[in-house]
């Protein structure tokens, strides 16, 4: 491990974990062999933990591209940089629609390189209102304007801590099912899910791809949490407090915390909620 690095999330991410991260290093076992994240967001848990080996995953594309961006070479780093400056500089509400149209015109984001989503990415992120990444049943995003003359897009010296770590340790970075991201995963490892949490009331964000994630995708972690449980993984779970999900995982170690969230379309639902970390150990 390299101490003189100290990467951090580079967006905001709804259900982002920074604001537990102390609970979440509490309850995470003492040692284990390979980490797995299949629903890796912001990354607030992977680059707390900082594990050696570790296999990361997300169903959004546009998210894993910018984490491929950021762990494959150095020359692919000084791009990205390069082509956040240029946004951070054009910053204002004609040049985020711009932007943000990218994915409604046929074809334009195919013609764009892997930096240059990247910095889409993270300039929408970091522009957009309340940094909240949504996309609607066609997948384009569709975030308004958070009004701000200006906006720091971006911290170098964080980028690079980040590419220091993504690329210099054994990290292997997947898209696809979460399912499918665990299948390798043998007893010692150690599994964390922070999946788009179970549904408070039906104003509750889920829409972090196209797909959403309802119910039946809950249970189906569910069995995918027994399955691990079964082969001797350490999991590792986090969801809101809800009957729902304290009735499936009611044979596991639940522990009620309470977390601040910034995130929601509605003002006067942000603040304090229940959340539950649940664990097989």
């Amino acid at each position: 491990m390299f101490e003189a690095i100290d990467p951090k999330p580079f967006v905001k991410w709804a259900g982002g974990k920074r604001q537990i991260i102390d609970k979440i290093k509490e309850f995470a076992p003492k040692e284990f062999k390979t980490y797995y994240e299949p629903f890796v967001g912001g990354g607030a848990v992977l680059f707390a933990l900082r594990p050696n080996k570790a296999v990361i995953n997300d169903y959004n594309s546009e998210l894993i591209n910018v984490y491929k961006c950021l762990s494959t070479n150095v020359f692919m780093l000084d791009d990205l940089i390069k082509q956040l400056k240029i946004n951070e500089k054009n910053h204002d509400e004609e040049n985020y629609y711009e932007i943000r149209n990218f994915d409604r015109k046929e074809g334009l984001m195919d013609k764009l390189s892997s930096t240059e989503r990247a910095a889409r990415t993270i300039y929408l992120n970091k522009s957009c209102f309340n940094g909240l990444y949504r996309v609607n049943s066609n997948g384009q995003f569709n975030v308004p304007f958070n009004k701000k003359k200006e906006v720091k897009i971006f911290d170098k010296k964080n980028l690079e801590d980040v590419y220091t770590y993504l690329s210099k340790f054994d990290i292997n970075i997947l898209n696809g099912d979460f399912e499918d991201a665990v299948k390798t995963a043998k007893k010692g490892d150690f599994v964390y899910f922070d999946p788009p949490y179970d549904t408070l009331n039906d104003e509750s964000f889920t829409s972090y791809t196209d797909k959403g994630f309802n119910k039946e995708d809950q249970k189906r972690l569910f069995e995918c949490y027994k399955r691990l449980d079964k082969k001797g993984v350490y999991v590792m779970l986090s969801n809101h407090n809800t009957p729902f999900i304290n009735e499936l995982y009611k044979d596991y170690n639940i522990k009620v915390i309470s977390a601040k969230r910034n995130i929601n379309s509605n003002g006067s639902k942000r603040g304090s909620v229940e959340e539950t970390i649940i664990t097989n150990y």
